[in-house]
C-alpha cells in the first residue's frame, strides 16, 4: 500500500491549496465563481439531497489509475452518467484495466480527500501527473458545479471558464463521449 505523504502533503512536499486559495486563483483568471455552503456530502446520492436549490449541471468525478499505478486520470461527467471502466480504458488508450485510486494517492497527487474530488483539485498537481478527462455532454450545461476542494461547499462556474481554468493549470482536458 502506498504511504501517505508526510502529514497530508503533496507529492512535491507542499501543502494542498485551500478552498480560499482556489477561489482566489479563479478570480485571478477572471472567473467569477458562485459558492454556497451545505452539509458535507460524500456520494452523488447524498449530493442530490442538498443540490435541489443549486442551478446547473451536477457532476461526479472519478479518480482512476492503471493497473500498475503509473498513469492516473480524473474523469468528470454528469452526476447521472454511467461509466463503463472497461470501455473507458480503451478510449484512453490504456492497455490495462482501470481501478479507483486510493485515498492516499488522491491526497498525494490532488490534495483532497474522498468526497471532495473535483477537477478543481488539479490546482494541487503542479507536476501535472494526473490527466483530466471530461465528458463532452457536460460542457453543454451552464453553469457546472464542483466541490471547491471541500465537500461542504459547491462552486458554480461557466463551462467556458471551466476549460479556461484547466488550460491555465496545465491540464488541458481530453474530451470524450461517455454515452
Amino acid at each position: 500500500m502506498e504511504s501517505l505523504p508526510n502529514d497530508g502533503r503533496l507529492a512535491d512536499g507542499g501543502a494542498p491549496a485551500t478552498p480560499e486559495d482556489l477561489l482566489r486563483r479563479l478570480r485571478e483568471l477572471g472567473i467569477e465563481p458562485q459558492t454556497i455552503e451545505h452539509p458535507p456530502v460524500f456520494t452523488v446520492e447524498e449530493a442530490k439531497a442538498v443540490r435541489g436549490h443549486i442551478p446547473g449541471a451536477h457532476t461526479k468525478n472519478l479518480f482512476l489509475r492503471d493497473k500498475k499505478g503509473r498513469r492516473m486520470w480524473l474523469v468528470t461527467c454528469l452526476a447521472d452518467r454511467e461509466v463503463d471502466l472497461r470501455a473507458l480504458a480503451g478510449r484512453l488508450g490504456c492497455s490495462t484495466r482501470l481501478s479507483f485510486g486510493s485515498a492516499q494517492r488522491l491526497m498525494k497527487y490532488l490534495g483532497v480527500v474522498p468526497g471532495a474530488v473535483s477537477p478543481f483539485a488539479v490546482v494541487n498537481d503542479k507536476e501535472r501527473v494526473v490527466r483530466v478527462v471530461v465528458d463532452r455532454r457536460m460542457l453543454e450545461h451552464d453553469p457546472i458545479n464542483f466541490h471547491p476542494l471541500d465537500n461542504a461547499k459547491t462552486t458554480s462556474i461557466r463551462a467556458g471558464d471551466f476549460l479556461k481554468f484547466l488550460e491555465a493549470e496545465g491540464h488541458p482536458p481530453q474530451l470524450v463521449d461517455l454515452g
